[in-house]
């Protein structure tokens, strides 16, 4: 009886110093870290930009929520788990951060995800997309907000295939991310009648892709799949068109393609390629507007990632609001049953596995005298539904999710 009793009198004071934390949280206001790429591969797509987006998002609130400042904090993570997980703890346990955003890479996603778990407080990631963060490692703190691997490839690789383009090789990045997406991208290829007659994987910041470029042009695919991002998109597509893919009849599928990419590459580049977007700036008054605001600081309209970030702050500053605290729990519950609320969400929500369900847009890179004005770069040549580019909740390996 002895044991019980103090076993029970432990629990009180493990609960009432959980209750104080809260409250302590609470009166400090809240605080955003953005962990994300300030110098490497994906520093145009995310970085700055991604910091820049969650501000607008905390200056459109108001800047304070339950009547105190939110504050904001920003690191970058160097595409190295251990530095993002040591940061993100250091965040938790001793800054005071209640929510971690953004973290582009998404073996540092997949680590930041666990010591997330471990101390109850928020992620909500905009630019990782493993499908592993809701599906096998998913958490009841986590959020994967503006895209999947699993989305992107269903988008891009049925149209291309439906187009009579069935025979693929795949060229994709050696980490977390881009294993998925070759594997994502094979699965909806075979799925619409193509093969997959190879795949190479590349190292993370590649400079050179003269031999596997070579593999690809050998295969005699009709299609190459560039699988990565950022920097080493636009580097493979550069050197495809040295190599003359495109003049051999062998045409490229951008399975992950982000605005600064196009740019980058210059519309004569990358002209008619198919791509999937979940957001883009000059889909309505409300993207444009935002764009607007988002250019005079940053020179350029935000990518979709960026606009991601915008978009997972301002749901959980207003949900933060809605609950009336900062505890993790209370405040994602809210999240949950809130709809999500901006210009450039489209018919989204999140599921119980953490998942941002939202409609999507087939977009195609517009021909150099197509475009009328700076970064006027895509044609939106149909939406998507969200439920066409989600795995089924039936075929969910998320324990959260009830069958």
């Amino acid at each position: 009886m002895r044991q019980q009793f103090l076993r029970r009198a432990a629990l009180g004071v493990s609960l009432a110093l959980a209750g104080l934390a809260a409250q302590a949280n609470d009166a400090d206001g809240v605080k955003i870290g953005v962990l994300t790429d300030m110098a490497g591969v994906t520093a145009d797509a995310t970085g700055r930009g991604s910091v820049e987006a969650a501000r607008l998002a905390i200056e459109e609130l108001g800047g304070s929520v339950l009547g105190k400042p939110v504050a904001l904090v920003s690191g970058d993570h160097q595409h190295r788990p251990d530095i993002g997980s040591g940061m993100v703890r250091k965040w938790y346990d001793t800054d005071g951060v209640d929510v971690v955003v953004d973290v582009p890479n998404s073996s540092v996603a997949l680590a930041v995800q666990g010591i997330a778990r471990e101390k109850k407080k928020l992620v909500l990631f905009s630019s990782p997309g493993t499908t592993a963060l809701t599906q096998a490692q998913c958490s009841p703190y986590g959020v994967q907000w503006t895209y999947t691997t699993y989305a992107l490839s269903r988008g891009t690789a049925t149209a291309v295939v439906k187009e009579g383009n069935k025979r693929w090789f795949i060229l994709a990045s050696d980490y977390a991310f881009g294993k998925q997406l070759a594997a994502d991208t094979e699965t909806v290829v075979k799925a619409n009648g193509g093969e997959v007659v190879g795949t190479v994987f590349h190292p993370l910041n590649a400079s050179d892709f003269a031999s596997f470029l070579l593999q690809a042009q050998a295969s005699k695919a009709q299609i190459i799949a560039v699988a990565n991002a950022g920097g080493d998109t636009i580097s493979a597509i550069k050197q495809a068109a040295e190599f003359g893919i495109a003049s051999g009849g062998q045409k490229l599928a951008a399975m992950l393609l982000l605005l600064t990419d196009v740019h980058s590459l210059g519309l004569q580049a990358a002209q008619h390629t198919y791509l999937t977007v979940p957001s883009y700036w000059d889909m309505n008054d409300g993207t444009r507007a935002f764009s607007k605001k988002f250019e005079a600081r940053l020179g350029r309209p935000p990518t979709f990632l960026q606009a991601g970030v915008y978009s997972s702050v301002r749901h959980y500053l207003r949900a933060v609001q809605a609950a009336g605290t900062t505890d993790s729990d209370a405040v994602m519950a809210k999240m949950k049953s809130m709809p999500i609320d901006d210009a450039f969400s489209l018919n989204a929500h999140i599921r119980e596995d953490g998942l941002v369900v939202r409609d999507m847009m087939l977009a195609q890179v517009k021909s150099p005298d197509q475009s009328k004005a700076p970064w006027d770069y895509y044609n939106i040549v149909r939406t998507i539904p969200g439920d066409s580019l989600a795995w089924p909740l039936s075929e969910s390996q998320c324990p959260l999710v009830k069958k």
